[in-house]
């Protein structure tokens, strides 16, 4: 059965391409089919994801040879406990982003720019994004990253702004930086070892010597570091995903930073189990938590200080990769799991209030509980969930890493426990502060805020303007909240399935059996 259902691995990766360019094709025509197009592809890539999530889970690894070309001279897609998992988090994710970004091209009237523009590249980089999860080799995970920035760098600059293009070319300049070392990293790895399939390399690395092996390691380290805005590479962050669409920056916010993190796990694991990187991974950890915490709690602009909590938490999931243990990378698997959906529902909340209201200045906002209810509720139930109050999936993710730090022992991960109880604080004082000033407060009180900042930002209209919602947008966010709380609900089956791929990620022998091993 497992060999059958190894020809779809490759669907998550193909079918968005292909859908994006029968859409190039189209143009600006047939505006509902576009629309059609885009939701039926993520939708069975949703289910493929599925599919492959409990086939791996039951079977082992699934691998299939693009090409009929065996590993390592052909490419190589693995879909394993880690790669599915993430991949049909990401799947669900970019389907809810797809309905709210169609039902808010139709609320604007702005239908022929979006779905010849902003689709495309949207599918595109939903193709890069699955192929970085499935890679079975180096080098298609390098083009992985390239499908991404083509895509993403588009979708940042949608509309030509001044500012996007300003955070464009940012975000770009940090993207190309991180290719250049990762082609480093890439040539000395196929000049020491002869391949760059990860089955092979996790055979052939422990020969290397010692020095080589810190090279390659600190170097691809480096370059994932940037993808995943790990501090210090963490200062274009903050600057670029605000400027972008909504849809955009949610997605940028789930799953782009999460490709980082995935591709740190994975090297990690399998090419890397164990060595000295492991204490410096530890004090990146506690740097990203304090940098990125202490920038969300001084930010006035709701997206600014998603953006620094969204670093911040980060550190979480380094910190359990860093444990080098069986629980703190579960702790990690099911950190990410869980980040994808409460960003990526913290960000499309923000765009919902920038259209409502045309700014997201919490000093400009205020009394949006009573105007917008659901809007309010949809921002606070995530923000509980990121700050970690029990008994939300936050919370859980958040006491496996403590449990994990623990049971290492030792100064330094206790240390790391203390940091991620108090950055979790911080979280919930930046966040209970934003949801206070932009919900709660009455508008008198927002008034009083929006002359107070017109008068240090001159020119500026201290009047803010309210625009009504189509009933699609709420509801395809209510949807991702809702996933999000799934996660709670689930979180015996979720948490035993993280630590089954845990464990599959430490064992190696089940990844390289099944590459290296596989019936021709």
């Amino acid at each position: 059965m497992s060999g059958g259902l190894s020809s779809l691995v490759c669907v998550p990766v193909l079918l968005p391409l292909l859908a994006a360019g029968v859409k190039l094709a189209i143009g600006g025509r047939l505006r509902r089919l576009q629309s059609l197009i885009s939701v039926i592809t993520l939708g069975v890539s949703l289910g493929v994801s599925v599919v492959l999530l409990v086939a791996a889970d039951t079977h082992g690894p699934l691998v299939t040879e693009l090409g009929g070309w065996p590993a390592p001279v052909g490419i190589t897609l693995v879909a394993d406990r880690l790669s599915t998992l993430v991949l049909v988090v990401s799947s669900a994710v970019t389907l809810c982003v797809m309905v709210y970004s169609v039902a808010n091209a139709y609320a604007e009237q702005e239908h022929d720019a979006p779905m010849a523009i902003f689709h495309p590249a949207f599918l595109v980089m939903v193709a890069g994004v699955a192929d970085a999860f499935l890679s079975g080799d180096l080098f298609n995970l390098f083009v992985a990253f390239e499908l991404l920035l083509s895509g993403s760098y588009v979708l940042l600059t949608f509309g030509g702004t001044e500012f996007r293009i300003r955070a464009g070319a940012t975000y770009t300049l940090m993207a190309l930086a991180s290719s250049m070392l990762f082609l480093i990293a890439l040539a000395v790895t196929y000049g020491a070892t002869g391949t760059l399939s990860l089955a092979q390399l996790a055979e052939r690395f422990a020969a290397l010597p010692g020095q080589v092996q810190l090279l390659v390691e600190l170097t691809l380290l480096l370059a994932f570091a940037i993808k995943a805005a790990i501090f210090p590479m963490s200062a274009w962050l903050p600057d670029s995903y605000p400027t972008a669409p909504a849809p955009a920056t949610a997605v940028f916010a789930g799953l782009l930073t999460k490709v980082g993190v995935y591709s740190i796990i994975r090297l990690e694991a399998l090419l890397f189990p164990v060595g000295p990187v492991s204490t410096l991974l530890m004090w990146v950890a506690l740097a990203t938590m304090v940098a990125g915490v202490l920038g969300a709690v001084a930010q006035t602009d709701m997206k600014r200080m998603l953006s620094f909590t969204l670093v911040s938490h980060i550190g979480y999931m380094v910190f359990g990769v860093a444990l080098s243990t069986a629980a703190g990378m579960a702790g990690a698997v099911f950190y990410v799991v869980h980040h994808i959906t409460v960003q990526t529902s913290l960000f499309l909340v923000a765009g919902l209030v920038e259209r409502r209201t045309g700014t997201t200045s919490v000093t400009r906002l205020g009394g949006l509980m009573r105007a917008t209810p659901l809007i309010a509720v949809l921002f606070f139930v995530p923000a509980m969930n990121l700050s970690g109050i029990p008994p939300l999936s936050g919370f859980l993710g958040k006491l496996m890493l403590v449990q994990a730090g623990l049971e290492a022992g030792g100064w330094l991960p206790a240390t790391l426990v203390t940091t991620g109880l108090a950055t979790s604080l911080l979280t919930l004082y930046a966040v209970a502060k934003a949801w206070g000033k932009a919900f709660w407060r009455t508008p008198r009180a927002a008034a009083v805020g929006q002359v107070l900042e017109s008068e240090e930002q001159t020119g500026e209209d201290p009047t803010v303007t309210t625009t009504s919602l189509p009933a699609a947008l709420p509801l395809s966010v209510a949807a991702l909240v809702v996933l999000g709380l799934s996660f709670t609900v689930l979180a015996g089956p979720l948490t035993a399935l993280a630590e089954r791929a845990a464990h599959e990620l430490l064992a190696r022998e089940p990844y390289v059996s099944a590459v290296l091993e596989r019936p021709r």
